[in-house]
């Protein structure tokens, strides 16, 4: 084919082995090839298991000239976050406490992957234990973004969006409590999916925060998020929190029109102290709406900052609950910045815990009452571009605290909702910086985002920009 096999998309090349107009092999060492070139300069890979992707590789085109076809993802590589339970593989959540910790079962999420037809390319970098915004790590250092590697990926999903971003892996697995798969999809120009709280099974998944953790794809495209989650949506008997809500036709939904379809664009707060560049590529993302036939309305939401200061509570305690054993044996064990929130969240009285608790049914009524008249809400993931390693980096950069503040403002409120929430590339900074949009759905729609996202990204290319390959 005369497209270079990793610049494809998932579906394309999924498409394109189904067809045998590409193999298994060639493809995965294409991304062989791209891994050895970037990694260096990146730090998205946490482990690469390249001989054995190169066997399983061989191996699925052997059961596809045999007419045997595992799945939708037959012999197509990939790659998660370090944070998925493989069977006998070693899970360090990106911490120094699990550095040797061997998984003893696979998580659900990653399971339907590969009985889809995965190939395993290794694992990919992370916050420790999940637990910072920005992609810095003290055991293994900071990933950083392919468009400028000063720059910050955003976390905690940070090898994930990188990798997706310079075309190592056609989409990875990441996960939102905070805002850990929007975030970086905003700042590495990928898409990313937010997926409703019990949407996608938890089960074998490290977790943070049992109220707020989700399940979720980093990928090129809505479509390919589609695709992801199609196969690994619906209940789960090992995760009693996973769903029975009817699993939609989300491939289906990405062919779907904008027409007659209303989004609410927020009145105050997403469009508050915005920078310039931000606020440009929001006006740009609603003006190219409006052009494909949608109705663009203002929305007073409830008060969103009382729902972030909740999110970040129920936060604290519960990662502080998890981290309890270790936080009493091996704290020293803890990188400094991840120490310090877990220990404030030990401090946090229980009855603050269970009035923030409380309040989320109320302030979910609120919001759908707010917004019962659009379809969905759009809104900045971030209100700033990537800062810098150096000007987010805790303990070095003077004003690191409130940069950090400022990253999560309009990702936290969508967890302490439980909503599903899809960002995707929207435009570039003056700097060469990706900047992308949220959109913000209703309880278990995921198809009409993925509806909107698709239709925008047949109408624009943001998506398909690859940052240029590092320096020789």
């Amino acid at each position: 084919m005369s497209i270079e096999p990793a610049l494809m998309s998932l579906t394309e090349v999924a498409r394109a082995i189904a067809m045998k107009q590409l193999s298994s092999r060639e493809v995965t060492r294409a991304c062989l090839h791209r891994i050895a070139e970037w990694q260096p300069h990146l730090n998205a890979f946490m482990s690469l298991e390249a001989e054995a992707a190169l066997e399983a590789a061989d191996a699925a085109d052997a059961a596809l000239g045999r007419g045997e076809v595992r799945g939708p993802l037959h012999g197509v590589p990939l790659a998660h976050k370090d944070m998925y339970y493989d069977a006998g593989k070693v899970v360090t959540c990106g911490s120094l406490i699990r550095r040797d910790f061997v998984a003893t079962a696979t998580s659900t999420a990653l399971q339907r992957l590969k009985d889809a037809g995965q190939v395993r390319l290794g694992t990919l970098q992370m916050a420790e234990f999940a637990y910072g915004p920005t992609g810095h790590n003290s055991h293994y250092g900071p990933v950083r973004n392919p468009w400028n590697p000063a720059h910050i990926t955003g976390g905690s999903s940070s090898g994930s969006s990188a990798a997706v971003a310079a075309r190592l892996t056609f989409a990875a697995l990441g996960s939102d409590t905070g805002g850990s798969i929007r975030m970086p999809a905003h700042f590495c120009g990928v898409t990313g999916l937010k997926t409703t709280w019990g949407r996608v099974s938890r089960a074998g998944a490290m977790p943070l925060s049992q109220s707020l953790d989700t399940v979720g794809p980093l990928a090129r495209t809505a479509e390919d998020c589609a695709l992801l989650l199609s196969i690994m949506a619906g209940a789960d008997p090992e995760d009693p929190t996973a769903s029975r809500e009817p699993v939609a036709d989300y491939v289906a939904a990405t062919r779907g029109s904008l027409k007659g379809l209303r989004i609410g664009v927020p009145a105050t707060y997403y469009v508050d102290d915005l920078d310039p560049e931000v606020g440009r590529v929001l006006d740009e993302t609603i003006a190219v709406l409006k052009r494909e036939g949608t109705d663009i309305v203002k929305v007073e939401l409830p008060d969103q900052r009382q729902m972030s200061a909740a999110s970040q509570l129920v936060l604290a305690v519960e990662a502080a609950a998890f981290h309890k054993r270790w936080l009493i044996e091996r704290p020293q064990d803890f990188g400094p910045q991840v120490l310090m929130r877990l220990q404030n969240g030990l401090a946090v009285p229980a009855i603050t815990y269970l009035e923030a608790m409380r309040w989320r049914g109320p302030a979910l009524a609120a919001h759908n009452a707010a917004t019962a008249g659009v379809d969905a809400v759009i809104a900045p993931a971030s209100p700033i571009p990537a800062p810098t390693i150096a000007e987010s980096d805790v303990g070095a950069g003077p004003n690191a605290g409130a940069v950090l503040q400022r990253l999560t403002l309009f990702t936290r409120p969508v967890n302490y909702l439980g909503l599903p929430s899809l960002t995707v590339p929207a435009g570039l900074s003056k700097g060469g910086l990706p900047i992308g949009m949220q959109l913000i759905g209703r309880s278990f729609d995921e198809a009409t985002l993925l509806t909107i996202g698709a239709a925008f990204q047949r109408a624009t290319d943001f998506h398909a920009r690859v940052p240029k390959p590092p320096a020789k």
